[in-house]
């Protein structure tokens, strides 16, 4: 239920986000009419059709959104023709005789006359949904997440309902007082005439600024600075807690809340194991079923490759299934993936091959299998005893020892002979190896601009365009920056000259970045710098001592392992050619 009221006011809220400003010249061109059939008919329909799309781009893929950019075209020229209609009447009269009377229609509707027609307006909401991109503060970014990897479901679009209806609220109400003004000025004479041209040239300015990008790109920006507090405050005050520790994996530090499940000994039924018939393709194994686990003891491991996270907890993980592999254990490895580039099931054999695991593998890349287990988190453990049922879970790192003491527990209810008391000793290296969590002072950051933070830089990131980036000459912990021609995308930024940067004020042992070649797969060449100078002896294993390396596949690459004492470092790295892509740092 929080959920349902979270969405409604942070729908409420987004009239005060300046990315919001070039729809409401479209809501007021209403101003003026009758509420019920002007202003309601065009708010429903705005509502709607943002719930529909929004739904429909959360779980349908990458087509859904193409469709809409059509959509959203198609919806500028028609807004434009409305301004246009209010802006200038007589021009309708000039337009081919096809055209003619919807260009009256759509002069009557704007306040040509007395008689409100609430179909033309309901179209005009329509079209005011599809050109409609509300900012992504955390409650739509809470939204929307939940709702990829939930699926598709009552509860999502009436989640999405709920955030439209918050924001028609503010706007009915804007509408509502903006119609007093309109009534108050046409007792002025030659006053109304005025101010339905006015509407007409704020719907042109709108069209403009969403067709040049303003709508999702500097505005987005303005406003997710200025509403995101208020939003936060909101999440925390109704749920206890922020959207990074309960809503979807890609909100979460991929494992950085470690949750385990009761302690070993009194290991109750915490739930049947869901089937396993969601992966769209099977590795090192043929499909599993019920039938085929019958009587096993089974350790469910998600994970995704570039993990940090899921790298470091694998070494146990592929012990456990080596030593207690002929005493009735099966790991599955569901690969659950967090970028587009580990979809690719060619990376994803690629890397399991580089990685020693000789385990089965489920390719969940429509996350079917993670939402049958209702999960939230990279890694998570679930182990289910010979009966099928789910007796023990952990999320995240850690707890090492008590999984696996939770391991010999079920083999021996399962009636294993001689189950080991004895302990694994995991030998780990490179990225794998534990972090220094002590030491461990920056977080988790995205490149892409869907979920960057932290980002300063001359210009501010420049959605989807290529755009020339200039660091400042210091940074504060935490912060990071891009020098150089680049082109940033929602989950990733991409070189677009030789000598393009990123620069990073860091605090931690090690310093991680998932990269990945250009579109050609050409090896991508480049330098790292720590405090100005070669890294030494705090190379990381894919650095040489001088800083040279290369970007070759689509991983994690380790950059920097400090030698000595941990202190705040200032990292950056050069790529000599261009086309590589940046994801996301993580540290250790």
């Amino acid at each position: 239920m929080w959920l349902l009221v979270l969405a409604y006011l942070g729908g409420v809220l987004t009239i005060v986000s300046p990315c919001i400003l070039p729809v409401l010249p479209f809501v007021f061109a209403r101003t003026g009419q009758p509420f019920v059939k002007s202003g309601l008919p065009l708010l429903v329909g705005m509502a709607l059709t943002f719930a529909l799309v929004a739904t429909l781009a959360a779980v349908g893929g990458g087509w859904v959104v193409q469709l809409n950019q059509y959509g959203r075209w198609l919806a500028l020229v028609f807004v434009a023709l409305f301004g246009l209609t209010l802006l200038l009447p007589q021009l309708a009269e000039r337009l081919t005789r096809p055209l003619v009377a919807a260009g009256s229609r759509l002069s009557v509707a704007a306040g040509a006359d007395a008689r409100p027609r609430p179909g033309a307006s309901l179209l005009i909401g329509v079209a005011t949904g599809l050109l409609w991109a509300p900012c992504a503060g955390p409650i739509l970014g809470l939204l929307l997440t939940g709702a990829a990897l939930q699926g598709a479901s009552i509860q999502t679009t009436f989640l999405l309902l709920a955030y439209a209806a918050g924001a028609a609220t503010s706007l009915a109400l804007a509408l509502l007082l903006g119609g007093k003004v309109f009534t108050a000025m046409k007792r002025s004479i030659g006053a109304g005439e005025w101010l339905r041209r006015g509407l007409g040239a704020t719907m042109l300015a709108g069209v403009a600024a969403i067709a040049l990008g303003l709508d999702t790109g500097i505005l987005a920006r303005i406003s997710t600075a200025s509403t995101g507090g208020v939003e936060q405050a909101l999440v925390e005050k109704l749920s206890g807690k922020s959207p990074r520790n309960s809503a979807a994996p890609n909100a979460i530090a991929e494992g950085a809340v470690q949750v385990a499940g009761k302690t070993p000994g009194t290991l109750p039924v915490e739930g049947n194991l869901p089937p396993l018939d969601g992966a769209v393709q099977w590795l090192n194994s043929p499909p599993l079923d019920a039938q085929a686990l019958k009587g096993k003891v089974v350790l469910v491991d998600f994970w995704t490759y570039s993990c940090i996270n899921c790298l470091r907890s694998l070494p146990y993980v592929k012990a456990w299934a080596e030593k207690y592999r002929d005493q009735g254990l099966v790991v599955i490895g569901v690969h659950a993936p967090e970028f587009a580039f580990e979809r690719d099931v060619s990376n994803v054999t690629k890397a399991m091959k580089d990685l020693g695991i000789t385990y089965p593998v489920a390719i969940d890349n429509e996350f079917k299998i993670w939402r049958a287990f209702n999960n939230e988190y990279w890694p998570a453990h679930y182990f289910a005893d010979a009966q099928g049922r789910i007796r023990y879970h952990h999320f995240g790192e850690g707890a090492y020892a008590e999984s696996e003491r939770v391991i010999q527990q079920l083999l021996r209810e399962a009636g294993a002979a001689k189950v080991a008391d004895g302990l694994i000793s995991a030998q780990a290296e490179g990225v794998q190896m534990a972090p220094d969590s002590d030491a461990v002072q920056s977080p988790e950051t995205y490149v892409g601009y869907q979920r960057a933070e932290h980002f300063v830089s001359q210009p501010a990131l420049v959605p989807d365009k290529v755009a020339a980036y200039n660091p400042p000459a210091q940074l504060a912990l935490n912060d990071w920056s891009l020098g150089g021609q680049w082109h940033v995308g929602p989950e990733r930024a991409t070189a677009s000259a030789p000598a393009s940067r990123i620069v990073y004020r860091f605090h931690a042992r090690d310093l991680h970045l998932v990269l990945g070649p250009g579109a050609d797969g050409k090896p991508v060449r480049f330098k790292v710098l720590i405090d100005g100078k070669a890294p030494g002896d705090d190379h990381g294993m894919d650095v040489a001592p001088d800083g040279s390396g290369t970007v070759t596949d689509q991983r994690l690459y380790q950059l920097v392992r400090q030698s000595g004492g941990v202190t705040d470092r200032t990292f950056s790295i050069e790529f000599l050619d261009p086309g590589a892509s940046a994801y996301a740092f993580t540290f250790g």
